[in-house]
Protein backbone atom coordinates (compact mmCIF):
# COMPACT_ATOMS: atom_id res chain seq x y z
CA UNK A 1 0.00 0.00 0.00
CA UNK A 2 1.42 3.17 -1.32
CA UNK A 3 0.12 6.25 1.34
CA UNK A 4 1.33 8.56 3.54
CA UNK A 5 -0.16 9.36 7.19
CA UNK A 6 1.64 11.47 10.12
CA UNK A 7 -0.66 10.67 11.00
CA UNK A 8 -32.75 17.38 16.59
CA UNK A 9 -31.46 19.38 19.85
CA UNK A 10 -28.04 18.96 20.63
CA UNK A 11 -28.64 16.62 24.05
CA UNK A 12 -25.67 17.98 26.20
CA UNK A 13 -22.51 20.41 25.83
CA UNK A 14 -20.08 20.96 28.06
CA UNK A 15 -16.56 22.79 28.27
CA UNK A 16 -13.08 21.19 29.22
CA UNK A 17 -13.75 17.78 28.05
CA UNK A 18 -11.62 15.06 28.99
CA UNK A 19 -10.80 12.94 26.04
CA UNK A 20 -11.89 9.83 27.52
CA UNK A 21 -15.61 11.15 27.47
CA UNK A 22 -15.77 11.60 23.76
CA UNK A 23 -16.35 8.09 21.20
CA UNK A 24 -13.01 7.36 19.92
CA UNK A 25 -10.57 10.04 21.28
CA UNK A 26 -8.24 8.59 19.52
CA UNK A 27 -9.56 9.47 16.32
CA UNK A 28 -11.63 12.79 16.96
CA UNK A 29 -9.32 14.57 19.24
CA UNK A 30 -10.69 18.02 21.11
CA UNK A 31 -8.98 21.15 20.41
CA UNK A 32 -8.03 22.95 23.54
CA UNK A 33 -10.73 24.17 25.98
CA UNK A 34 -13.61 22.76 23.04
CA UNK A 35 -16.90 21.09 24.83
CA UNK A 36 -18.93 18.07 23.93
CA UNK A 37 -21.88 17.67 21.77
CA UNK A 38 -24.44 14.59 21.11
CA UNK A 39 -27.44 14.27 19.43
CA UNK A 40 -30.83 11.90 19.81
CA UNK A 41 -29.64 8.35 18.25
CA UNK A 42 -31.55 8.25 14.94
CA UNK A 43 -32.19 4.31 13.19
CA UNK A 44 -29.97 4.29 9.98
CA UNK A 45 -29.39 3.49 6.99
CA UNK A 46 -28.71 7.37 6.55
CA UNK A 47 -28.95 9.89 3.80
CA UNK A 48 -25.90 12.18 4.17
CA UNK A 49 -24.76 14.78 1.33
CA UNK A 50 -21.57 16.91 0.67
CA UNK A 51 -21.55 20.47 -0.02
CA UNK A 52 -18.91 21.63 -1.25
CA UNK A 53 -17.92 25.38 -2.37
CA UNK A 54 -14.97 26.15 -4.50
CA UNK A 55 -13.90 23.08 -6.32
CA UNK A 56 -11.32 24.89 -8.82
CA UNK A 57 -8.24 23.10 -7.60
CA UNK A 58 -6.29 19.95 -7.25
CA UNK A 59 -7.01 19.98 -3.13
CA UNK A 60 -10.42 19.90 -3.11
CA UNK A 61 -10.76 17.18 -5.98
CA UNK A 62 -8.83 15.53 -3.76
CA UNK A 63 -11.41 15.94 -0.85
CA UNK A 64 -14.10 15.13 -2.90
CA UNK A 65 -12.53 11.95 -4.03
CA UNK A 66 -11.81 10.77 -0.35
CA UNK A 67 -15.74 11.55 0.70
CA UNK A 68 -16.49 9.40 -2.62
CA UNK A 69 -13.95 6.80 -1.49
CA UNK A 70 -15.35 6.86 2.05
CA UNK A 71 -18.81 5.85 0.96
CA UNK A 72 -17.59 3.52 -1.44
CA UNK A 73 -16.23 1.50 1.28
CA UNK A 74 -18.32 -1.69 2.62
CA UNK A 75 -18.40 -0.97 6.07
CA UNK A 76 -19.25 2.69 5.00
CA UNK A 77 -21.59 1.63 2.49
CA UNK A 78 -23.54 -0.66 4.59
CA UNK A 79 -24.81 2.33 6.48
CA UNK A 80 -25.89 4.78 3.92
CA UNK A 81 -29.52 4.73 1.87
CA UNK A 82 -28.23 8.29 -0.12
CA UNK A 83 -25.18 9.49 -0.50
CA UNK A 84 -24.42 12.98 -2.76
CA UNK A 85 -21.47 15.38 -3.62
CA UNK A 86 -22.76 18.89 -4.99
CA UNK A 87 -20.07 22.10 -5.69
CA UNK A 88 -21.66 25.14 -5.73
CA UNK A 89 -18.85 27.29 -6.22
CA UNK A 90 -17.41 30.71 -4.30
CA UNK A 91 -21.06 32.40 -3.42
CA UNK A 92 -21.98 31.49 0.01
CA UNK A 93 -25.86 32.04 -1.00
CA UNK A 94 -25.74 29.27 -3.47
CA UNK A 95 -24.15 26.80 -0.92
CA UNK A 96 -26.85 28.03 1.61
CA UNK A 97 -29.57 27.28 -0.41
CA UNK A 98 -28.17 24.04 -1.55
CA UNK A 99 -27.90 22.72 2.11
CA UNK A 100 -31.13 24.20 2.77
CA UNK A 101 -32.50 21.63 0.28
CA UNK A 102 -30.48 19.04 1.23
CA UNK A 103 -32.08 19.54 5.07
CA UNK A 104 -35.78 19.93 2.83
CA UNK A 105 -35.31 17.00 1.67
CA UNK A 106 -34.83 14.62 4.77
CA UNK A 107 -31.00 13.96 4.91
CA UNK A 108 -29.92 12.87 8.44
CA UNK A 109 -26.43 14.65 7.72
CA UNK A 110 -24.68 17.08 5.61
CA UNK A 111 -20.96 17.81 5.97
CA UNK A 112 -19.03 20.96 3.60
CA UNK A 113 -16.42 23.45 3.49
CA UNK A 114 -17.82 26.42 4.46
CA UNK A 115 -17.77 29.11 1.36
CA UNK A 116 -17.92 32.31 4.49
CA UNK A 117 -17.17 31.27 8.61
CA UNK A 118 -19.76 33.85 9.81
CA UNK A 119 -23.33 33.30 7.31
CA UNK A 120 -24.83 30.23 8.55
CA UNK A 121 -26.26 30.68 11.48
CA UNK A 122 -29.72 30.76 10.88
CA UNK A 123 -28.69 27.64 8.69
CA UNK A 124 -27.96 26.19 12.03
CA UNK A 125 -31.00 26.66 13.81
CA UNK A 126 -33.10 25.12 10.46
CA UNK A 127 -30.45 21.85 10.68
CA UNK A 128 -31.87 21.70 14.34
CA UNK A 129 -35.60 22.18 14.30
CA UNK A 130 -35.24 19.12 10.98
CA UNK A 131 -33.12 17.28 13.42
CA UNK A 132 -30.00 17.30 10.25
CA UNK A 133 -26.83 17.00 11.60
CA UNK A 134 -24.07 19.27 10.23
CA UNK A 135 -20.24 18.68 10.70
CA UNK A 136 -17.94 21.28 8.57
CA UNK A 137 -15.05 21.11 7.88
CA UNK A 138 -11.42 22.67 6.41
CA UNK A 139 -13.17 26.23 6.58
CA UNK A 140 -15.00 26.20 9.41
CA UNK A 141 -17.83 28.09 10.81
CA UNK A 142 -17.29 30.96 13.40
CA UNK A 143 -19.69 28.75 15.48
CA UNK A 144 -19.53 26.57 18.69
CA UNK A 145 -23.17 24.86 17.83
CA UNK A 146 -22.16 22.19 15.59
CA UNK A 147 -19.32 19.68 15.71
CA UNK A 148 -16.29 21.04 13.04
CA UNK A 149 -13.25 18.80 11.62
CA UNK A 150 -9.80 20.56 11.12
CA UNK A 151 -6.35 21.06 12.11
CA UNK A 152 -5.53 23.65 13.43
CA UNK A 153 -4.90 26.28 10.47
CA UNK A 154 -2.86 28.57 13.00
CA UNK A 155 -0.43 26.14 14.37
CA UNK A 156 -0.25 24.87 10.51
CA UNK A 157 0.87 28.82 9.62
CA UNK A 158 3.04 28.76 12.50
CA UNK A 159 4.60 25.99 11.77
CA UNK A 160 5.82 26.50 8.41
CA UNK A 161 7.04 30.24 9.02
CA UNK A 162 8.82 29.39 12.40
CA UNK A 163 10.91 26.42 9.78
CA UNK A 164 11.83 28.96 7.91
CA UNK A 165 12.84 31.46 9.98
CA UNK A 166 14.67 28.81 11.98
CA UNK A 167 17.07 27.87 9.23
CA UNK A 168 17.53 31.42 8.84
CA UNK A 169 18.84 31.90 12.09
CA UNK A 170 16.04 33.78 13.42
CA UNK A 171 16.92 36.80 11.23
CA UNK A 172 15.69 37.72 7.42
CA UNK A 173 15.09 41.36 5.56
CA UNK A 174 12.38 39.60 3.23
CA UNK A 175 9.79 36.90 3.25
CA UNK A 176 7.07 36.37 0.77
CA UNK A 177 4.30 34.99 1.82
CA UNK A 178 1.54 33.46 -0.80
CA UNK A 179 -1.81 33.21 1.12
CA UNK A 180 -5.13 31.56 0.15
CA UNK A 181 -8.44 32.10 -1.03
CA UNK A 182 -9.62 35.54 0.56
CA UNK A 183 -13.13 35.39 2.87
CA UNK A 184 -12.37 31.93 4.26
CA UNK A 185 -11.51 31.09 8.02
CA UNK A 186 -8.61 28.73 6.77
CA UNK A 187 -7.15 31.21 4.65
CA UNK A 188 -7.76 34.04 7.70
CA UNK A 189 -6.13 31.81 10.05
CA UNK A 190 -3.28 30.13 8.65
CA UNK A 191 -2.01 33.59 7.56
CA UNK A 192 -2.58 34.71 11.60
CA UNK A 193 0.23 31.71 12.58
CA UNK A 194 2.66 32.95 9.99
CA UNK A 195 2.30 36.34 11.22
CA UNK A 196 2.45 35.17 15.05
CA UNK A 197 6.06 34.23 13.78
CA UNK A 198 7.17 36.70 11.02
CA UNK A 199 5.90 39.94 12.92
CA UNK A 200 8.50 39.29 15.64
CA UNK A 201 11.24 39.32 12.91
CA UNK A 202 13.07 42.53 13.59
CA UNK A 203 13.28 44.68 10.22
CA UNK A 204 11.68 41.86 8.33
CA UNK A 205 9.73 43.06 5.13
CA UNK A 206 6.90 40.87 4.61
CA UNK A 207 5.23 40.32 1.12
CA UNK A 208 1.97 39.29 0.51
CA UNK A 209 0.59 37.81 -2.56
CA UNK A 210 -2.73 36.08 -3.21
CA UNK A 211 -2.23 32.55 -4.61
CA UNK A 212 -5.84 30.97 -4.32
CA UNK A 213 -4.79 27.78 -3.06
CA UNK A 214 -4.24 27.18 -6.65
CA UNK A 215 -0.58 25.95 -8.81
CA UNK A 216 -1.49 28.37 -11.65
CA UNK A 217 -2.64 31.72 -9.92
CA UNK A 218 0.45 31.35 -7.39
CA UNK A 219 3.05 30.76 -10.25
CA UNK A 220 1.52 34.40 -12.22
CA UNK A 221 1.24 36.27 -8.30
CA UNK A 222 4.70 35.25 -7.52
CA UNK A 223 6.52 35.72 -10.99
CA UNK A 224 5.03 39.22 -10.40
CA UNK A 225 5.75 39.64 -7.14
CA UNK A 226 9.61 38.67 -8.04
CA UNK A 227 9.59 41.32 -11.15
CA UNK A 228 8.68 44.11 -8.74
CA UNK A 229 10.73 43.14 -5.05
CA UNK A 230 13.70 41.12 -6.57
CA UNK A 231 14.15 38.18 -4.16
CA UNK A 232 13.02 37.09 -1.13
CA UNK A 233 15.15 35.69 1.97
CA UNK A 234 12.22 32.46 2.26
CA UNK A 235 8.71 31.44 1.10
CA UNK A 236 5.84 30.67 3.36
CA UNK A 237 3.10 29.28 1.17
CA UNK A 238 -0.50 27.98 1.94
CA UNK A 239 -0.92 25.79 -0.99
CA UNK A 240 -0.27 25.62 -4.84
CA UNK A 241 3.23 26.07 -3.81
CA UNK A 242 4.44 24.44 -7.07
CA UNK A 243 3.66 27.12 -8.52
CA UNK A 244 5.75 29.15 -6.43
CA UNK A 245 8.55 27.29 -6.51
CA UNK A 246 7.87 26.89 -11.03
CA UNK A 247 7.81 31.01 -11.24
CA UNK A 248 11.44 31.50 -8.77
CA UNK A 249 12.69 28.82 -11.20
CA UNK A 250 11.83 31.09 -14.36
CA UNK A 251 12.99 33.50 -12.22
CA UNK A 252 16.52 32.06 -11.70
CA UNK A 253 16.18 32.58 -7.81
CA UNK A 254 18.56 31.02 -5.82
CA UNK A 255 17.15 28.12 -3.23
CA UNK A 256 15.42 29.72 -0.46
CA UNK A 257 14.07 27.96 2.90
CA UNK A 258 10.72 27.35 2.00
CA UNK A 259 7.09 26.12 4.00
CA UNK A 260 4.63 24.36 1.77
CA UNK A 261 2.06 22.14 0.90
CA UNK A 262 1.69 18.35 0.70
CA UNK A 263 1.10 18.19 -2.98
CA UNK A 264 3.03 15.27 -5.05
CA UNK A 265 4.76 17.41 -6.95
CA UNK A 266 5.49 20.01 -4.25
CA UNK A 267 7.57 17.55 -2.72
CA UNK A 268 9.41 15.93 -5.79
CA UNK A 269 10.63 19.42 -6.29
CA UNK A 270 11.80 19.80 -2.75
CA UNK A 271 13.68 16.54 -3.16
CA UNK A 272 15.14 17.34 -6.78
CA UNK A 273 15.94 20.87 -6.19
CA UNK A 274 17.47 20.27 -2.24
CA UNK A 275 15.00 22.85 -1.25
CA UNK A 276 15.03 23.28 2.44
CA UNK A 277 12.24 23.32 4.36
CA UNK A 278 8.81 21.84 5.21
CA UNK A 279 5.79 20.43 4.04
CA UNK A 280 2.99 20.70 5.74
CA UNK A 281 -1.01 20.10 4.63
CA UNK A 282 -4.39 20.55 5.44
CA UNK A 283 -4.82 16.29 4.16
CA UNK A 284 -7.98 16.79 2.08
CA UNK A 285 -8.88 13.24 3.50
CA UNK A 286 -10.18 14.93 6.57
CA UNK A 287 -13.42 15.33 4.47
CA UNK A 288 -13.99 11.68 5.34
CA UNK A 289 -13.73 12.06 8.46
CA UNK A 290 -16.18 14.51 8.48
CA UNK A 291 -18.21 11.88 7.14
CA UNK A 292 -17.36 9.47 9.82
CA UNK A 293 -17.91 12.23 12.69
CA UNK A 294 -21.62 12.53 10.63
CA UNK A 295 -22.50 8.97 11.33
CA UNK A 296 -21.28 8.53 14.81
CA UNK A 297 -23.03 11.68 15.90
CA UNK A 298 -26.66 10.10 13.66
CA UNK A 299 -25.88 7.05 16.21
CA UNK A 300 -25.54 9.04 19.17
CA UNK A 301 -22.00 8.94 20.02
CA UNK A 302 -20.42 12.10 21.65
CA UNK A 303 -18.01 14.18 19.96
CA UNK A 304 -15.85 17.40 20.42
CA UNK A 305 -16.97 20.63 19.03
CA UNK A 306 -13.92 21.26 17.74
CA UNK A 307 -12.04 18.22 16.67
CA UNK A 308 -8.26 19.02 15.70
CA UNK A 309 -6.47 16.02 13.18
CA UNK A 310 -2.68 16.06 12.86
CA UNK A 311 -0.85 17.58 10.69
CA UNK A 312 0.68 15.85 7.84
CA UNK A 313 4.49 17.10 7.74
CA UNK A 314 7.48 16.25 6.65
CA UNK A 315 10.88 18.22 6.89
CA UNK A 316 13.34 18.30 3.61
CA UNK A 317 16.10 16.18 5.17
CA UNK A 318 13.28 13.56 4.96
CA UNK A 319 12.06 13.30 1.83
CA UNK A 320 12.08 9.92 0.19
CA UNK A 321 10.60 8.29 -2.45
CA UNK A 322 8.00 5.70 -2.51
CA UNK A 323 7.51 6.99 1.27
CA UNK A 324 6.21 10.32 1.48
CA UNK A 325 5.70 11.04 -2.36
CA UNK A 326 5.51 9.09 -5.56
CA UNK A 327 7.30 9.88 -8.86
CA UNK A 328 4.98 7.77 -10.39
CA UNK A 329 1.78 9.24 -9.18
CA UNK A 330 0.11 12.19 -10.65
CA UNK A 331 2.11 15.66 -9.31
CA UNK A 332 -1.38 16.87 -8.36
CA UNK A 333 -2.06 14.05 -6.26
CA UNK A 334 -2.39 15.05 -2.68
CA UNK A 335 -0.04 12.82 -0.17
CA UNK A 336 -2.23 13.75 2.72
CA UNK A 337 -4.40 10.29 2.26
CA UNK A 338 -5.70 9.77 5.48
CA UNK A 339 -6.10 9.68 9.04
CA UNK A 340 -4.63 5.96 10.58
CA UNK A 341 -6.16 6.81 14.26
CA UNK A 342 -9.74 7.01 12.31
CA UNK A 343 -9.72 4.07 9.73
CA UNK A 344 -7.18 2.22 7.08
CA UNK A 345 -5.69 4.97 5.18
CA UNK A 346 -7.18 5.52 1.07
CA UNK A 347 -4.92 3.97 -1.25
CA UNK A 348 -4.06 6.23 -4.22
CA UNK A 349 -6.10 3.36 -6.33
CA UNK A 350 -9.01 3.88 -4.41
CA UNK A 351 -8.39 8.05 -4.32
CA UNK A 352 -7.54 8.37 -8.29
CA UNK A 353 -10.68 5.75 -9.15
CA UNK A 354 -13.30 8.38 -7.93
CA UNK A 355 -14.50 11.80 -9.78
CA UNK A 356 -15.01 15.21 -8.62
CA UNK A 357 -18.82 15.46 -10.14
CA UNK A 358 -21.54 16.62 -8.43
CA UNK A 359 -23.31 12.92 -7.48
Amino acid sequence: MRSLLLGSAVAFATAGIAMADTYRPECFAPAPGTSTISYEAKEGPYKIAFVNGFAGNDWRIAAIQAAKAWAARPENAAKIEEFNVVSVGNDSAAQIAAIDNFIAAGFDAITFIAVNPTAFEPVIRRAERAGTVLVPFDNVLDTDRVVQINESQVELGRLKAQTVMDLLGGEADKILMVNGLPGNATDRDRRIGMMSVLENVEGLEIVEVVGNWDTGTSQKVVSDALATHGQFDGVVSQHGAAGTINAMQAAGHPIVPMGVDGENGVRMLMDELDIPGISASQAPAMSAIALEAAVALLEGNALPQTVYLPIPQVKSEDLAPGVNYFPDLPKSFNTGTGFPDCFAPFTPEELLGQTADNT
